[in-house]
């Protein structure tokens, strides 16, 4: 059937399966399956060439057939008029200029005539051609369709069969032997094509997804970059800016002091810009050596202490339970502690105001259990509204401030509670943290 090579809907080049254009391909079957895509791609832009060439080459076919004098050989009436012969020819070829947009209606056109063919006993071969539509049936339409067109193709040889006894295993047989041919075909080549399109469908769409994935990292790593440059800055400024004041404060009295302010500021700049130049140089691809040091774990909550005594605010540290038993803390987990601790002290660096009565001054309180882990900061500051919003204050990325603990902690299924204390003011931050083995 000539129409194979144009059947609709066809994939584009290189799309389906088996199109790659590799060393592993035959050179052959490079060129059969260019020159395949190109007549493709020709016959999308422009169906309506296509089709008359494959009538024009049917009707020159079956003229042929007609001044040759072939359609003598099979013919059970060899004295039917020659002109009857040569229309009936020409209704069978040049109806399958409309095959592929209204095969039904071409073959209903053919039927009177397939049984005037069979009728009259001329039996010309063009009556074959019957099939161009049939496959096209089968092609693009349901089963019913299909059967229905079987009906109409051999309706008309069947009731010429009645009329002149012995042409039931000549015509009638070969009718449907020829029509179960195309059927089948057309039915194997729509679910090659169906499939070819499925493969196309779903490769495009594991593309798109890929490309989603690729954004939804590159948003949860720019997130995460946000929230670490906001723990390392703000936390190292506060601490810089506490000990900038006492220095100053001390100057006069006790230059002693001023310069132990100065060295503690020295030594934290320095830590801030180290930590940041290992935040940043893992995401610069033309430095595949930089420095990829551990992210700070519990063991470094004591010199983070020590760091924020010197900057005026007396922390004390405590510690309940066996943080290694019975399953050991994650080093996201500990993270998460060290980070929430971290960004609490600062908070209270920046927001409380000391009481009237008695220094400002701020607790940590690590407890573990079997299934969990709770830290609990809090402090003796006066200012909570203030420090409600540092959420209040607008922030580059949502991942700051409370807001900011709170995402880490749900990265390990884990709960904040923040708010001020009722009994002697005062401010607190509770997180806990299920273990690895214990999700909740």
């Amino acid at each position: 059937m000539t129409d194979l090579a144009t059947t609709d809907a066809k994939p584009p080049a290189g799309t389906g399966p088996g199109s790659g254009t590799g060393s592993d391909t035959a050179p052959l079957t490079r060129a059969i399956r260019s020159s395949l895509d190109r007549l493709r791609a020709f016959d999308r832009r422009r169906p309506l060439v296509w089709d008359a060439v494959v009538t024009a080459f049917w009707t020159v076919a079956a003229v042929l057939d007609y001044t040759s004098g072939g359609w003598r050989t099979v013919a059970r009436n060899v004295t039917a008029p020659e002109s009857l012969v040569l229309l009936m020819s020409l209704c069978f070829s040049l109806p399958l200029l409309l095959r592929r947009r209204h095969p039904m209606a071409v073959l209903l056109l053919m039927a009177p005539v397939s049984l005037l063919n069979v009728w009259t006993g001329a039996v010309v071969q063009a009556a074959l051609l019957q099939l161009i539509p049939a496959f096209q049936i089968a092609l693009r339409f349901p089963l019913r369709r299909l059967a229905a067109a079987g009906l109409v193709l051999c309706a008309p040889v069947a009731a010429g069969a009645a009329r002149i006894p012995g042409i039931w295993d000549q015509q009638l047989v070969s009718y449907l032997w020829g029509f179960v041919f195309v059927a089948l075909l057309g039915i194997a080549v729509r679910t090659r094509r169906d499939y070819t399109e499925a493969l196309v469908e779903r490769a495009h769409r594991l593309e798109h997804e890929r490309d989603q994935q690729a954004r939804l990292a590159a948003a949860a790593e720019r997130t995460r970059i946000a929230r670490e440059m906001h723990d390392i800055i703000g936390h190292n400024l506060s601490v810089i800016t506490g000990l900038a004041d006492g220095g100053a404060y001390a100057a006069a009295k006790s230059p002693e002091r001023a310069t132990q302010a100065l060295d503690a500021i020295g030594t934290t700049s320095r830590q801030a810009l180290s930590e940041l130049r290992r935040l940043l140089g893992v995401l610069r691809d033309d430095h595949p050596d930089a420095d990829r040091a551990p992210q700070p774990t519990l063991d470094d909550l004591a010199p983070l202490i020590e760091h924020v005594r010197r900057a005026g605010l007396p922390v004390h540290l405590e510690s309940h339970g066996e943080p290694s038993r019975p399953t050991p803390l994650t080093l996201g987990r500990q993270l998460t502690v060290y980070r929430v601790v971290q960004e609490s002290l600062t908070n209270t660096l920046k927001h409380a105001s000391p009481p009237t009565d008695a220094p400002l001054s701020a607790t940590v309180t690590l407890t573990y259990t079997p299934t969990h882990v709770e830290a609990r900061i809090t402090d003796t500051g006066t200012g909570t509204r203030t420090r409600t919003d540092a959420q209040d204050t607008p922030a580059p990325t949502p991942a700051q401030g409370i807001m900011g603990m709170r995402e880490r902690a749900a990265l390990y299924n884990g709960t904040i509670q923040a708010g001020p204390l009722p009994a002697h003011g005062g401010w607190h931050i509770h997180l806990r943290l299920p273990l690895e083995d214990h999700p909740q």
